[in-house]
């Protein structure tokens, strides 16, 4: 084996030192957030799990907004198509309860319901980061 040259241990190193781009949107178990438009992301997991929406949506607001615990999420669209993907499953969250829709009829109904209006805080949401997804 050849020793490494200065300049592919340097040319390792930047590449090393970039920003990993796709961490930013990528949250807990594989689970995609991108910006729909001001003030409104939308979490794409690979099941229509509601738990893991809830999950992407409070993993994303702790870790890349860096918001307090305490700070509501809101459904904005409920299950449907991905905007930002075209994928199948995917929910879009706000922070911004002026943008929310009202709350359902009935009030909340269960984590699998995923209507527009249902809110809880993000350290609720992210309590389903650790549910062993396929039980309730």
């Amino acid at each position: 084996m050849k020793p490494a040259t200065a300049a592919t241990v340097l040319a390792a190193s930047l590449i090393l030192a970039l920003p990993d781009v796709s961490a930013a949107n990528a949250s807990r178990h594989s689970i995609r957030v991108n910006a729909v438009s001001d003030g409104v992301f939308e979490v794409i997991a690979r099941s229509g799990n509601g738990y893991l929406f809830w999950c992407g949506a409070a993993d994303h607001v702790q870790r890349v907004l860096r918001r307090p615990w305490s700070t509501s999420l809101y459904i904005y669209r409920g299950l449907g198509p991905s905007e930002t993907t075209g994928r199948r499953s995917a929910v879009q969250f706000t922070l911004d309860p002026n943008l929310a829709a009202a709350a359902p009829a009935g009030g909340y109904g269960s984590v699998n319901s995923l209507q527009a209006g249902d809110t809880m805080s993000v350290l609720r949401a992210h309590e389903y980061c650790f549910v062993p997804f396929g039980r309730p």
